[in-house]
């Protein structure tokens, strides 16, 4: 009988607790036909002995890095404490030495910000990657030979693969299982765990996007007369009336201000008014389109699929807050 894929997890001063207990769940719970383990998970430290935690507690490792050496897989949860890594882009000594211990073709995983020390370390050049959201524009310019994905939740580029924040670990190492020992398998630890086995989208779903400050802008009136009426048809015209300028002179000033022209922005603007009202109201899926400016269901599942990645029955199911079934609009989907 073969022995169990041996996933090493490294946890780093400042590791977020929930994250370096992932691994542990999802792969521990991988089990054959026969009811034995098809993982074994164990845990190293850059030195055996306690690890601080982000929380009010730390957590006794019994392994050093030199347990990377026997690993099929690395996971690397995200810390808090990554130091140069996060500031500069570059190893300590002591990362260095620590990832010198594993084995070429060694499967590398990551799960948020533990992004950062694989593409500190080389691993990500060239590669697809992502990490939590928030990070990622910061994250592309620490490592501009990283092919940074900001919106998806997860990437897998063969034996490198890398999650975005939190939670979405759990999607990662449920998608290595479903790799290595197909849909039944990953499915069932799904169950075992009280998580969705797939989920739709990415992370654009989650994303805030904050209204830029009218004041802020010499196209500031135009903009708050517009979120005034987005249920309602905007020529470009009637924005530049509101600032007295010419249509020229306006789409120039709002792309400076805003990086984007004025129709693109409006559209966004629709995107987050379908978002509040989705998660917020029981309204069909036309009543939504309407409220929202784009007329028809039709529409608006063409332009939220395009901003979020997902169709607007699928978001209001993710984030509906009382928990509802998208109501009288689902059929629209």
């Amino acid at each position: 009988m073969a022995a169990p894929h041996r996933v090493v997890v490294l946890a780093l001063t400042g590791l977020l607790p929930f994250e370096l207990g992932i691994p542990h769940r999802i792969f521990g719970r991988a089990r054959d036909a026969a009811g034995a383990p098809l993982y074994e998970i164990l845990t190293c430290g850059l030195a055996p002995g306690p690890v601080r935690t982000d929380a009010d507690f730390a957590v006794h490792v019994e392994h050093g890095p030199e347990l990377l050496a026997t690993a099929d897989t690395v996971v690397v949860p995200a810390a808090y404490e990554l130091g140069p890594v996060y500031e500069e882009g570059r190893l300590t000594g002591e990362l260095a030495a620590a990832l010198a211990h594993i084995r070429p073709g060694t499967r590398l995983v990551s799960i948020c910000t533990g992004g950062y020390l694989l593409a500190a370390a080389g691993y990500l050049d060239g590669r697809p990657a992502t990490t939590h959201w928030f990070h990622a524009e910061h994250f592309q310019r620490l490592f501009p030979a990283v092919r940074v994905d900001p919106d998806v939740l997860y990437t897998d580029d063969g034996n490198v693969l890398t999650s975005a924040g939190v939670a979405a670990g759990i999607d990662l190492c449920l998608h290595i299982v479903r790799k290595d020992h197909g849909a039944a398998v990953a499915n069932d630890v799904a169950r075992r765990t009280v998580v969705p086995p797939h989920r739709d989208g990415g992370q654009a779903q989650f994303v805030e996007r904050p209204v830029p400050q009218p004041q802020l802008a010499s196209t500031a009136a135009a903009r708050a007369w517009v979120l005034g009426r987005l249920h309602e048809p905007v020529r470009l015209a009637d924005l530049a009336r509101q600032e007295s300028m010419s249509v020229r002179t306006f789409t120039r000033r709002f792309r400076e201000e805003a990086g984007t022209s004025p129709g693109e922005w409006i559209t966004g603007q629709r995107v987050e008014r379908a978002r509040q009202l989705l998660e917020q109201t029981d309204l069909a899926m036309e009543q939504v389109a309407r409220e929202a400016g784009f007329g028809t269901a039709q529409s608006l599942r063409k332009h939220v699929q395009a901003a979020l990645g997902v169709s607007p029955t699928a978001y209001r199911r993710t984030f509906r807050a009382t928990g509802g079934n998208g109501g009288p609009g689902g059929a629209a989907d």
